[in-house]
């Protein structure tokens, strides 16, 4: 023990020296994230700018159609493009892509004539006559609407890097939206928008005091005489 305690004494002033600057190093290495990281956040850290130009209004359309219910829908996108002479491992691509999105049912309230309304002299019954409902076109979420994998053969991951292509993904959307559609005509939309419609008009009219409220829908008056 006593010739420990001597070898320490007679470490040379080198060492000693050497020593202090490790526990300095030590220390200064953990407060460095406490003390210092903060200011690197501020100083490597992302900002985002804003520099687009104001939007500019190109037209105006005035609507006249009730929309009565609307639909959301949600469909999952398997879109495989593949090289004919080529296996997938080379060139090919496949997304995996869940799109979700609305449709809308409607009457377009601007077609109604002057001979689709009729009213009794009294002003206590009146009947309409609506053209049928219509659907909307579909409208994808993009809140709710991603990608779930990209799998692409190494010619495309090469392509990828010397290309920045922003539409990447206007084909599985474009899909999407066609199946969204495709969906939204194979349910019960119009109908049910018909009978929204039905039910706005017969309380309207009944606040005005009619008693008596008929609409039904289908071709024009107006058109079944031309």
């Amino acid at each position: 023990m006593t010739t420990s305690i001597k070898r320490a004494r007679r470490l040379p002033g080198w060492a000693k020296l050497l020593t202090v600057l490790v526990v300095l190093v030590v220390v200064v290495l953990a407060a460095v994230p406490l003390l210092v990281l903060g200011g690197l956040k501020d100083v490597f850290g992302e900002e985002t700018h804003d520099r687009s130009g104001p939007a500019l209004l190109k037209s105006i359309q005035d609507i006249s159609r009730y929309d009565a219910v609307s639909g959301n829908f949600q469909v999952v996108v398997d879109l495989e493009k593949d090289a004919k002479y080529l296996p997938d491992a080379l060139r090919g691509t496949r997304t995996l892509y869940v799109g979700a999105g609305t449709v809308d049912a409607y009457v377009d309230l601007g077609k109604v004539g002057e001979n689709d309304v009729t009213v009794n002299k009294d002003r206590t019954a009146a009947t309409l006559h609506l053209p049928h409902a219509e659907l909307g076109k579909p409208a994808l979420d993009p809140e709710r609407s991603y990608a779930v994998s990209k799998q692409r053969g190494l010619l495309d991951r090469i392509g990828d890097l010397f290309s920045d292509n922003p539409n990447s993904e206007q084909a599985v959307q474009k899909l999407a939206s066609q199946h969204i559609g495709d969906a939204a005509r194979d349910s019960h939309l119009t109908a049910r928008a018909e009978s929204n419609t039905t039910g706005m008009l017969e309380g309207l009219l009944r606040s005005l005091g009619f008693e008596d409220v008929k609409v039904t829908y289908g071709n024009h008056l107006q058109n079944k005489g031309s």
